[in-house]
């Protein structure tokens, strides 16, 4: 569990990719130093962690910057904002996520009475 509330890349889906593209970068090593067919195929396997990562990520295995509450603080907790998208996520907008704003969720104010006429000319006299 992450003792931090800001714990980007902290995820299934962050660790996930970061060993895939770590991968692909020691086959695309290997072929610069010698094997040839090494350079491509490193890259096509660091393509590869870049899908799976944002797979994951849209899966709910992957989570929103900024803060978020102590009960999904850990690695294993998937996100719960992830059907409908992260606002200002990139890889959610590519899959047609768009998120909603917190500050567009119409929340509903609590009924105020008015005062009727005749009690205000009560309250005058």
């Amino acid at each position: 569990m992450s003792g931090h509330q800001y714990d980007e890349g902290h995820t299934i889906a962050g660790w996930t990719g970061c060993a895939i593209a770590t991968a692909g970068a020691a086959v695309a090593g290997v072929g610069i130093v010698g094997w040839r067919p090494g350079i491509w195929l490193g890259a096509v396997i660091m393509a590869l962690a870049a899908l799976v990562a944002w797979g994951l990520h849209l899966a709910g295995w992957g989570k929103p910057p900024g803060v978020r509450a102590a009960d999904q603080w850990g690695l294993r907790v998937r996100d719960r904002s992830a059907r409908e998208g992260h606002v200002g996520c990139l890889w959610c907008r590519l899959a047609g996520r768009r998120g909603v704003p917190v500050h567009a969720v119409a929340v509903p104010k609590p009924a105020v009475p008015t005062p009727r006429a005749d009690s205000q000319a009560d309250l005058l006299s």
